[in-house]
């Protein structure tokens, strides 16, 4: 990958200029904590003989640092030569983790080099070594010590996780809070730094599975960490606003954004063609769209043309009767998107948040949450992510029977949809998928851009083309008088769903589009569209601003009414491979005007969705109520009958 304009080369002889330093660190200095406390863990035996390591001393000008009580030796290099127990040798992973320790801290260094000549602090840093520092210029000096230290410490989390991401297996591991953050000068945060690292690896590292595992988890919390402790630092303009290139390790430095390796994940699960979809016609239609939708993005600019042009969908949501296909759609995008990927050699990431993710551990069901999240978002990677059964894994705010750990995770996913800080970089998708839409919170319910009802085979023909698809190969029934699959001829099948979207289907909808209908005439101009949006909103309070903008999402989506030729995907240099602007310029040649008829269908289609939901909402409420009141009455006669 070649520089972009907003970015600079960290060149390689300014990174290895600092590799005596890293490995100086590595081997040995001393350290006394200042906030974290040391793990109770026993010293490691050291052989007879051995000479004392050489202790790292300070080389950057005009700082000059002091420890005042009983330093604690910390050995790296030798901490992860013992993850591996009694081997006399070095293993290959043990090996890639003190490279990529060495190189890290190398990267960090170089970086935070190139801050100081950026901002002021290499000239302060010799005036205070030449003792002509004035006085108004020490808080100036000090406040840019405190951002180099947290800039040096991003960096070597940030290059530490990139480097170390193709050598993570499955294993896990938890750290719990990083404490040791210093920011008094770079020296000595990374020193803090890497002595709580050698804590963790002395209380987890049994292996070498758990020693690359126990690194990685450390540094992400220390990223997580610095990032929260730069939002309230101030003079580090020149860091977050810069992005640095690394061309020998493919790594790109951009502020405190995590750069993560881009790497995929292994699916297991059992894909489905298009046509073993039966019915759906939408669903499915928009499902593949989207899966070709997600193939522009271009991963030089992060950008995909159908975020910035309109019409991409970032969340949406399926819902429909148990065993009406909802699973069977999951793995026709799922396939899709990973055929597609293998094609052009991009990493795809798919995973599901499941009900396995909520924890009784105070804070923890919001962390799988984020981490899933921050898995599928990862600018780096095509991602798909669904959340199954969402009525059970996201607690209605209000519910007394949510739980926290439910609580928790509807915050990450409102925020995380539509939030302040949501990003749409057009390389990701969410699918909320529920039997029971009515029980997820309604304004979660509402952060989905688009809506599939999934209600499976509905003529006659879809249930002779799934009998026949279920039935397999190994009989002799003949089919008799009905063309296989054609039925499920999508354009065919899409266009009769759209246009039976004309008109409501939801009683209560229709109540009001015949009523508006009849006071107005045809909803032929935005003037009488708008009056319909209004009347739905009287009817059904829940319909707010959110909606519109959904419905407007939806429109600019019928206006992208087109699939992306299948060459296109087969055949990666004639689309794929082209430059962002030539992408952009490809899908504009394809995309239809939008039409009144277009944004009434998806006005009624939206409002048909969130009245079915409200309807079947308002039902099990009151199905409830009366089965309490039945209880009370129960109750209270029960109790008179003992009191008598």
């Amino acid at each position: 990958m070649s520089l972009t304009a907003d970015q600079m080369e960290l060149r390689e002889e300014d990174i290895r200029k600092h590799y005596a330093a890293a490995v100086g660190m590595l081997d040995g200095f001393d350290h006394t904590p200042r906030i974290a406390k040391g793990r109770e863990t026993a010293a490691p035996e050291r052989s007879s003989g051995l000479g004392t390591r050489r202790r790292f001393r300070s080389t950057t000008p005009g700082l000059v640092t002091r420890s005042t009580a009983r330093p604690e030796g910390v050995h790296l290099i030798e901490r992860i030569e013992g993850a591996d127990g009694d081997d006399p040798l070095v293993s290959p992973l043990q090996a890639n983790v003190m490279h990529t320790l060495r190189r890290a801290v190398a990267i960090a260094l170089a970086v935070g080099e190139n801050f100081a000549e950026a901002s002021s602090l290499s000239d302060l840093k010799r005036a205070n070594l030449a003792g002509s520092l004035g006085t108004d210029k020490k808080e100036e000096f000090s406040e840019l010590l405190t951002a180099e230290a947290l800039v040096v410490l991003h960096v070597f989390a940030n290059a530490t996780a990139f480097l170390l991401a193709p050598h993570q297996g499955e294993t896990a591991v938890e750290v719990g809070e990083v404490q040791e953050v210093l920011t008094d000068n770079a020296q000595l945060a990374l020193h803090g730094a890497l002595w709580e690292l050698d804590q963790d690896l002395a209380a987890l590292a049994t292996d070498e599975t758990r020693l690359v595992a126990a690194v990685c988890a450390y540094v992400e919390q220390l990223m997580e960490k610095v990032t929260l402790r730069a939002q309230t630092a101030t003079r580090l303009a020149a860091f977050a606003n810069s992005s640095w290139r690394v061309e020998a390790d493919d790594l790109t430095l951009q502020g405190f954004t995590p750069a993560r390796k881009a790497k995929g994940t292994t699916l297991t699960m059992t894909f489905k063609k298009p046509n073993e979809v039966i019915g759906n016609h939408i669903a499915k239609y928009q499902a593949m769209k989207l899966s070709k939708m997600l193939m522009a993005y271009d991963f030089d600019r992060r950008l995909n043309p159908f975020a910035e042009m309109g019409g991409f969908i970032f969340t949406f949501m399926g819902d429909g009767k148990p065993g009406t296909g909802k699973t069977t759609l999951i793995q026709m995008m799922a396939g899709l998107i990973n055929d597609y990927c293998q094609v052009a050699g991009y990493p795809f990431r798919y995973q599901n948040l499941s009900t396995d993710n909520i924890d009784s551990y105070q804070g923890k069901s919001g962390q799988n949450a984020k981490a899933f999240i921050n898995n599928i978002l990862d600018p780096m990677a095509i991602g798909f992510g669904t959340i199954d059964d969402i009525d059970q894994l996201a607690g209605k705010r209000g519910d007394r029977q949510s739980s926290a750990g439910q609580l928790e995770i509807t915050a990450v996913l409102m925020e995380s949809f539509a939030g302040a800080n949501t990003v749409v970089r057009g390389n990701c998708t969410f699918g909320m998928f529920s039997n029971y839409p009515e029980n997820v919170d309604d304004a979660l319910r509402q952060r989905a851009g688009a809506r599939f009802l999934v209600d499976g085979p509905q003529t006659r023909d879809d249930y002779i083309d799934i009998l026949h698809l279920l039935m397999g190969k190994n009989h002799d029934i003949p089919l008799g008088d009905h063309d296989l699959y054609e039925a499920q001829a999508i354009q065919k099948a899409v266009a009769a769903s759209f246009e039976s979207h004309s008109r409501p289907h939801e009683a209560g909808l229709l109540n009001v589009f015949d009523r508006v209908h009849d006071q107005i005439g045809d909803l032929d101009t935005i003037a009488k569209l708008g009056t319909y949006l209004k009347g739905i909103q009287q009817a059904d309070e829940r319909f707010t601003g959110r909606a519109i903008k959904n419905i407007t999402d939806a429109v600019k989506v019928r206006a992208m009414d087109f699939e992306l030729p299948d060459e296109w995907m087969e055949n990666p240099e004639l689309f794929l491979f082209q430059s962002y602007e030539r992408k952009k310029d490809m899908i504009g040649a394809l995309r239809v005007p939008i039409t009144v008829d277009m944004v009434l269908q998806e006005i009624n289609r939206y409002a048909d969705s969130e009245f079915r939901y409200a309807d079947k909402s308002d039902e099990v409420a009151i199905e409830n109520m009366v089965r309490d009141f039945g209880r009370q009455e129960e109750a209270k006669k029960r109790y008179l009958e003992g009191k008598g």
